[in-house]
């Protein structure tokens, strides 16, 4: 079993940046595909980017390429969103998860994903 707890979120401008990290504890959590995820106001939650097993392949939807970078330190058992060029529309609470996958898989769906953390507010304003 795996807990994840998110951080950095805020409230910043348009154009800005911020860090988000999500702490891990449990077991072999170099096995887990890490994923960020995120939830607007009345809006299903959404696939944001997802990181292999050792860092190696990354995904990311069309909407945050190009402006977003998921990496992973399996030492310090930590995963960051690095979020820059923020836009109003990026504004929702971020979800970290861990996927418990045999394939290594970056593409699996929201529910493949085994284990989530409560979730960061990222406010863009205008």
């Amino acid at each position: 079993q795996v807990q994840l707890s998110e951080s950095g979120g805020g409230l910043v401008q348009a154009g800005g940046s911020l860090r988000l990290s999500c702490k891990a504890s449990g077991r072999a959590f170099y096995r887990y595909v890490m994923g960020w995820f995120r939830q607007a106001p009345g809006k299903e939650r959404e696939f944001v980017a997802a990181i292999s097993w050792n860092g190696d392949t990354t995904h990311y939807a069309d909407s945050v390429k190009g402006r977003f970078t998921i990496s992973r330190d399996n030492a310090k058992v930590m995963v960051y969103l690095q979020m820059n060029s923020l836009k109003p529309e990026d504004t929702a609470v971020y979800y970290c998860a861990a996927d418990w996958s045999i394939s290594n898989s970056v593409v699996a769906p929201l529910r493949e994903y085994d284990y989530w953390g409560q979730g960061t507010q990222v406010t863009v304003s205008s």
